[in-house]
Parts: C-alpha cells; structure tokens; sequence
C-alpha cells in the first residue's frame, strides 16, 4: 500500500507519529512524513486510523498499483 502526506495541508500536529508510528514521523519542521513507501499491508490498521485522525485529512492511504 502506497501511505502519502500532503505537506500542503499538514499542520504538524503529530497525531499520526504518535498513532502509528511505525508509519509515520515528524521532520525539523514539524511536518508529518512517511517512513516506508510501499507501507507493508500489516501496518494498513494503523496507517488507516492515523489516517482517519488527521484533522487536516492530509494522510491518504491506497493500494500499490500492480504491475
């Protein structure tokens, strides 16, 4: 699964390093970033509730397209 942050519309508050964060981290600015691309399916929970978390809803969660 492909995890992706709009860095446009993150505003730093973290909820998703905290929720995931095997998925997720914060960078010298304060914005989100992934740590994995792909994302491994068994982490699709946590990705997905910080996903559903962000106020912002800058967090999408897909699937990788096979190829």
């Amino acid at each position: 699964m492909r995890v992706s942050i709009d860095v446009a519309r993150c505003q730093g508050h973290g909820r998703c390093a905290i929720l995931a964060p095997d998925v997720f981290d914060v960078d010298d600015l304060g914005k989100s970033r992934t740590l994995l691309d792909p994302c491994p399916e068994e982490l699709r929970a946590a990705a997905e509730e910080a996903a559903f978390s962000c106020p912002e809803g800058a967090i999408t969660v897909s699937a990788v397209a096979a190829g």
